[in-house]
């Protein structure tokens, strides 16, 4: 495996490396740089890898200049983690490492190189910023995940444009021979009530999602803005007491001495032996999802998380709970009455009807 270095990250890590020689598969050759994130008003350093033949982005968030010494395995265990993360088919990753050999720097002479890496750091940068902003200690090899599943090469032809991701799971398959999923997975039907009707979703999601991942995916199905705090319940057999709750920050756990923290947590640790877990969004407003397993499938051979159904529209944002809610849409449902006016220029774009989008199956990129 071929990594080409910015003269930036040469510097860095203190070494003059060759020039690069010609690599007959542009697969196994990669373009790197060290870059600069801001981060709760403080700069942090991250290792940015950006694929020759697919463009497939790999960033290593708060990678001190100390620590450089030891890239070789961080970069390696970089892209195994990031493949792993958007669940390609382990055996297509190990022999992708087989394949790519010993890794040996070079240094870059292309300026299209240097611009892609350069771009992808940006936008590694702006989702570490969304994610991630105000966490002090955050290592993470996975970071550059979100950004190949936006387009690229479309500042000339739209038709040439691609998205990084299939072009590296297309090749890598092509190059193994081994089919581009196989792993476990659940069907998952969550349902909110809000007593006049049950607005649900069924999904299909990995079996090992982190409880992070699970809370965006729930945000993007039910149509929240993630504006309020969270946190999930897991029940045994005791609908009235949970076995135990996650919660997404050390602030949560000032509230309550026996939650955990959610991070490190998957799925898989209480589904199928569990019997549903309880999301709850806003505490105000005290949304309540109940996620209950319909099936486990044992080599899912497609792209998740994917939403398989939708029925019934979710409430909107701030709308006091579902009483509030029940006023709001009669209120929504009548426009004669008095208040109509007000409250659908308060709503916004709010119908009482899921659009044909939002119904629509499709794989859901969060």
């Amino acid at each position: 495996m071929q990594i080409a270095l910015t003269k930036k990250l040469a510097g860095a890590m203190k070494i003059d490396p060759p020039f690069a020689s010609e690599y007959e598969n542009q697969l196994f050759c990669w373009t790197a740089n060290w870059t600069n994130v801001w981060n709760n008003r403080k700069t942090e350093d991250m290792l940015v890898l950006v694929n020759d033949a697919t463009r497939f982005t790999v960033a290593i968030y708060q990678v001190k200049r100390k620590n450089l010494k030891n890239a070789v395995g961080k970069m390696r265990t970089a892209i195994a983690n990031t493949l792993l993360s958007m669940n390609l088919n382990p055996e297509i990753v190990e022999e992708y490492l087989r394949r790519a050999g010993a890794l040996e720097f070079v240094r870059n002479r292309s300026r299209q190189a240097a611009s892609w890496v350069t771009k992808a750091g940006l936008e590694c940068a702006s989702h570490v910023a969304d994610m991630y902003d105000g966490v002090d200690k955050m290592f993470s090899d996975t970071v550059g995940a979100s950004v190949n599943y936006g387009p690229v090469n479309y500042s000339g032809k739209n038709s040439e444009a691609f998205l990084p991701y299939e072009a590296m799971f297309n090749a890598l398959s092509k190059l193994t021979g081994k089919p581009t999923y196989n792993y476990r997975a659940f069907e998952l039907l969550v349902t909110l009530k809000l007593e006049v009707y049950q607005a649900t979703r069924r999904i299909i999601v990995p079996a090992d999602l982190r409880f992070s991942q699970l809370h965006r995916v729930l945000q993007s199905v039910f149509d929240w803005k993630d504006c309020h705090l969270f946190d999930f319940a897991v029940y045994a057999n005791d609908r009235r007491r949970p076995t135990v709750r996650l919660v997404p920050s050390e602030e949560d756990l000032e509230f309550d001495e026996n939650a955990v923290l959610m991070e490190g947590h998957v799925l898989s640790e209480f589904f199928p032996k569990c019997k549903s877990i309880h999301y709850t969004y806003d505490m105000g407003d005290n949304w309540e999802h109940e996620i209950q397993l319909v099936r486990v499938i044992d080599g899912y051979d497609k792209e998740s998380p994917r939403l398989l159904e939708a029925v019934g529209q979710t409430p909107p944002e701030d709308v006091g709970g579902v009483g509030g809610f029940l006023n709001f849409r009669r209120i929504m449902l009548n426009p004669s009455h008095p208040e109509y006016a007000q409250t659908k220029e308060w709503a916004e774009y709010w119908t009482p009807e899921l659009s044909e989008w939002q119904r629509r199956p499709r794989v859901l990129h969060v």
